[in-house]
């Protein structure tokens, strides 16, 4: 796997929603060969507190400009700093990490739920000859932003939530059969909480689609090395997300 390790420049940072962030990084080495579902492992420079680095999805690169999109929720300490970056200043970015989506689908069906949405708008703008179905979850109208992102990508866009409040009422994998049912889609991809890709995964195997989750996992080195993020697979060994992940076919995971 290549990978690199840069002073990544921050370009641009702003508040998307409440606790949400879109920050946009220059890291032309790391730019040049993502792909959808990858992800980059960030530190904070010249900080010792947090002193691990803190995986995240790439939800969009920019061969041209060299830039890299991520989308993030503060969550803790590290999320915190974050948020005081300002444009001019670096951060430390290891990547691109970890076994991205398989492509190959025509008409491919993309689910997220709440941040599991983060990678998947660089997977959809991978699909823009082919354009893809989205359905999207969340708890309620200001979690789901979602929409705006996605709406230049995606025409063709099912939105639930779970008090009602935008969309349909209720959760993702409740209204996926009715689109399965609908539409021959011949590929799911799916991210977000544990039990939304479980359900998922039951409900994409019943109608016989296959289907690929990515997985989110709490990691320290993000190279397989500390084996923190092991999972357990159906053919009896674990797997380290960061390194055989995060995209998993659905069958090879256990839930």
């Amino acid at each position: 796997m290549v990978k690199t390790c840069v002073k990544a420049q921050v370009i641009k940072q702003r508040v998307i929603a409440g606790d949400v962030f879109e920050m946009i990084v220059a890291a032309p080495e790391i730019a040049a060969i993502a792909r959808p579902g990858q992800f980059v492992h960030l530190r904070l420079a010249n900080v010792l507190d947090p002193l691990l680095r803190r995986p995240f999805s790439i939800a969009d690169c920019n061969v041209d400009q060299g830039t890299l999109t991520i989308i993030y929720r503060v969550v803790g300490r590290g999320t915190v700093l974050m948020t005081k970056l300002q444009a001019g200043e670096s951060i430390d970015c290891m990547g691109p990490l970890g076994n991205g989506f398989d492509l190959t689908a025509q008409r491919p069906l993309l689910i997220g739920g709440g941040m599991g949405l983060a990678p998947l708008v660089m997977l959809a703008k991978a699909f823009c000859s082919r354009p893809a179905t989205v359905l999207m979850g969340g708890r309620n109208e200001q979690e789901l932003f979602w929409p705006e992102i996605y709406a230049g990508v995606c025409k063709n866009i099912h939105i639930t939530s779970d008090d009602g409040s935008i969309g349909r009422r209720g959760f993702t994998v409740d209204l996926l059969p009715e689109l399965l049912k609908k539409e021959k889609f011949d590929s799911i991809y799916a991210c977000g909480p544990h039990a939304m890709l479980k359900g998922v995964a039951e409900t994409a195997a019943h109608y016989g689609v296959p289907c690929q989750v990515s997985l989110e996992e709490y990691m320290a080195c993000g190279v397989g090395a500390c084996l923190s993020c092991t999972c357990a697979g159906t053919s009896g060994k674990r797997h380290k997300v960061c390194t055989d992940g995060p995209v998993f076919r659905a069958g090879e995971v256990v839930w």
